[in-house]
């Protein structure tokens, strides 16, 4: 499962090493692990093994449990929250409960405009690139989706044996719909103006059929990767123009542009051929 929160987690590499840990495994979400790999060589551990997340967008402690209290009536029973590839959200209870919630009948229309910080919004490594392993829901159909980077992730699938149980990541379903209403309401989101709310009636129907026809396995994954590209550039271009030339990527520009998306004037990257 997951909680939201900002964590010191690379604050504790220093006393790992002073206690005399020489070989570690850090497991984190992309921003922690562009900051650990810039400190990689610098800490000089024996071994350094990185297991990544697909990015999740954070939120404070108290503003999760604000979350939480939308979703149940006692949310301080909540042991477990888990966003899952079937269009779900997953709760457990302390008392053993289950509590099921399709993402269309979530309340984040009630959540504050600023409930995840700039940083999240505008986030461009939503794959976790610089992990050995990436372990997440992005592209699974149930079962977990593990992305192997290379030799040392491997030393990690390895350890693992017959406990793990892998198979070729399934495809099917549409994204672009999907992609252009997530368009449509980022739009009215970094406008200032409040999001669309699909009439109560439909929302049922349409969580029924979101797991059956929306898109599942790697075009899930693939309208996840577009979607953060689009939330990337719209809310940068509203709330820090100034940086979209440094931080929005060529390949973020090759991912919003099937939907109308391209770079104005000043904002493309600049390529090593120029000065």
């Amino acid at each position: 499962g997951m909680r939201m929160g900002y964590a010191p987690l690379l604050a504790l590499l220093e006393p790992a090493r002073a206690a005399g840990h020489r070989r570690l495994a850090v497991i984190g979400i992309p921003c922690q692990v562009y900051a650990l790999r810039a400190l990689e060589a610098e800490l000089g551990f024996e071994r350094l093994y990185v297991i990544g997340t697909p990015c999740s967008d954070n939120t404070t402690t108290a503003r999760f449990h604000e979350f939480l209290a939308l979703l149940a009536e006692d949310p301080a029973t909540i042991t477990y929250l888990e966003f899952r590839a079937d269009y779900h959200v997953e709760l457990r209870f302390t008392d053993g409960r289950v509590k099921t919630i399709p993402f269309l009948q979530l309340p984040i229309s009630k959540l504050p405009p600023d409930f995840f910080p700039l940083t999240c919004r505008t986030c461009v490594d939503y794959t976790n690139v610089l992990a050995d392993v990436t372990v997440g829901y992005m592209a699974g159909q149930g079962e977990q989706w593990l992305l192997v980077r290379n030799a040392r992730g491997e030393e990690l699938v390895a350890l693992l044996g017959d406990e793990l149980r892998t198979a070729a990541p399934g495809s099917a379903g549409r994204r672009a719909g999907p992609v252009r209403g997530f368009l449509a309401n980022v739009e009215r989101a970094a406008g200032g103006l409040p999001l669309r709310r699909m009439p109560g009636w439909l929302r049922p129907l349409v969580g029924w059929l979101m797991p059956r026809i929306g898109p599942r396995g790697l075009e899930f994954a693939r309208a996840r990767l577009e979607m953060k590209a689009v939330e990337t550039v719209l809310h940068l271009r509203r709330e820090a123009p100034r940086r979209m030339k440094s931080m929005v990527p060529a390949h973020v520009w090759a991912l919003v542009r099937p939907y109308g998306l391209a770079p104005a004037p000043g904002e493309a990257p600049r390529t090593r051929a120029e000065p």
